[in-house]
């Protein structure tokens, strides 16, 4: 786990967070295989061949609605490649979703000392309650903020506002941990503490650039960021 350059008030305040607020998609559950092959699908079918990886993931972290107009200038091919992405997305999540080597030990870890949590996703609520109801993650989160449940998002800060709202609390006292810029964003914005995940979507060069309060490489690595654990658990 890294600290960054920030101001010391930032850097206190890992120490002292009130809640945790996770992103899903590439922080709690690895989906950025299933994501990508998602959008191998969509463009193939829609556009006649797949974009380079690099530009079909550049945008993860906002609404799928979103993302498929960097694809297209054109809204009925926009709502093609949404709908394709869609169709095959639902029919293999369960198979192509994966937790992430430590996310159960973190989770127990923090739910074991009273932390509490929740989830801000760009996913709708239905795919996101998917992914949890799969893994059995409900028992660890007070909250979860989707897609449906606001309408402004990632990067806004509306998202994370609302989830600290819903725990009430001021954002000012919890931290979200996220895979991208627009995660990293959204918490700069809402006055949270910003961890940035480098075992999701986005580069490590990305996410610093981005400007977080942190930076960890593993999500076993943060109860410990903030005073809760000693390193990183074995693998579950």
């Amino acid at each position: 786990m890294t600290p960054v350059n920030t101001p010391a008030s930032s850097v206190a305040r890992l120490a002292t967070p009130e809640a945790i607020l996770f992103d899903l998609d590439g922080t709690v559950v690895n989906t950025i295989p299933h994501i990508l092959a998602s959008f191998r699908h969509a463009t193939t079918e829609v556009l006649g061949a797949p974009l380079a990886d690099e530009m079909l993931l550049e945008h993860v972290g906002v609404p799928l609605a979103y993302q498929m107009r960097f694809f297209t200038d054109d809204e009925k091919t926009a709502e093609r490649l949404l709908a394709s992405y869609r169709a095959f997305n639902q029919a293999t999540h369960d198979e192509m979703a994966r937790l992430y080597p430590n996310t159960l030990s973190a989770l127990e870890r923090l739910s074991a000392v009273g932390m509490p949590m929740g989830i801000v996703t760009s996913k709708s609520a239905m795919m996101a309650m998917r992914a949890i109801d799969l893994f059995g993650l409900g028992r660890f989160f007070a909250v979860v903020v989707s897609a449906d449940d606001t309408p402004a998002h990632k990067p806004d800060p509306l998202p994370v506002l609302h989830a600290a709202r819903l725990l009430s609390l001021d954002p000012v006292v919890c931290a979200y941990v996220g895979d991208s810029p627009a995660d990293v964003a959204a918490a700069r914005g809402a006055g949270a503490v910003a961890v940035a995940a480098t075992w999701g979507v986005a580069s490590r060069e990305r996410l610093e650039a981005a400007g977080p309060d942190a930076i960890v490489d593993d999500i076993g690595s943060v109860p410990a960021l903030f005073g809760l654990g000693d390193g990183i658990p074995a693998a579950r």
